[in-house]
């Protein structure tokens, strides 16, 4: 999905009415769809966020004169992607199964950095001049996109309140780069949530306190099922 700043809202919520028609339509021919982040050991499910930011008289603010035709804000807005995205992850991928995309030459990241129109990254730069932005591709298709959207916000506003420094782009493969790694389940994502000071910042306590909760009981009611992996897996041997 790709959206300017000023229309995230009306993008989002054709994200939204798109999945929930899709889904009256199916059931009309006794049909279901899901858009699970992984369904199974094959491709994933996902929902790209890209983002740019416009000025006041309708132009970019991201491009500019800098290296990679990048403005100030521009190296400032995406630091804040890569420093807070591990403690934002849980807003990205919310559910227990969308850390299943999360795999080695899956085309879905693992590792925290950022490349130009690298496709092994988490945050992939793309476009130039007035097209300039960058994916997000850490979220699948099970997001919810007005929190994503929130967390790519709040997280770039940190980088250019802060000042934050951009650093150098991975030009290679980032799946085998020494990179920080995002979470790999949502019982980490859900902690590393419930410690950070810029989601509380930007969303307040209760809204954090809330959604570290859901996780969690998320997390409890997987760990006492029972799944048919099991079954199939032990019910022989075992």
């Amino acid at each position: 999905m790709a959206f300017r700043y000023s229309d995230a809202l009306s993008t989002c919520d054709n994200h939204v009415v798109y999945k929930t028609g899709a889904k009256e339509i199916a059931a009309q021919q006794d049909m279901s769809l899901s858009f699970m982040a992984k369904y199974d050991a094959r491709e994933g499910n996902s929902c790209h966020i890209h983002l740019s930011l416009l000025g006041d008289d309708g132009s970019t603010v991201l491009a500019g004169d800098g290296e990679h035709g990048f403005s100030p804000l521009m190296e400032h807005f995406l630091a804040g992607q890569l420093a807070c995205l591990p403690e934002l992850t849980a807003f990205l991928a919310p559910n227990i199964n969308s850390y299943k995309r999360f795999a080695e030459g899956s085309f879905a990241p693992t590792a925290v950095a950022w490349g130009v129109d690298n496709r092994t990254c988490s945050l992939r730069v793309v476009g130039h001049g007035a097209s300039l932005r960058f994916e997000n591709r850490l979220p699948g298709g099970d997001v919810n996109p007005y929190l994503a959207v929130a967390a790519l916000i709040a997280a770039g506003l940190h980088g250019v309140e802060n000042e934050l420094p951009l650093e150098e782009p991975v030009t290679g493969n980032a799946y085998t780069s020494d990179k920080p790694r995002v979470p790999s389940t949502l019982r980490d994502a859900a902690a590393l949530l419930e410690g950070s000071e810029v989601a509380r910042t930007a969303f307040g306590q209760d809204v954090v306190d809330h959604y570290v909760n859901a996780a969690r009981v998320e997390v409890t009611a997987f760990d006492a099922a029972v799944t048919d992996w099991e079954r199939v897996r032990g019910f022989e041997r075992l």
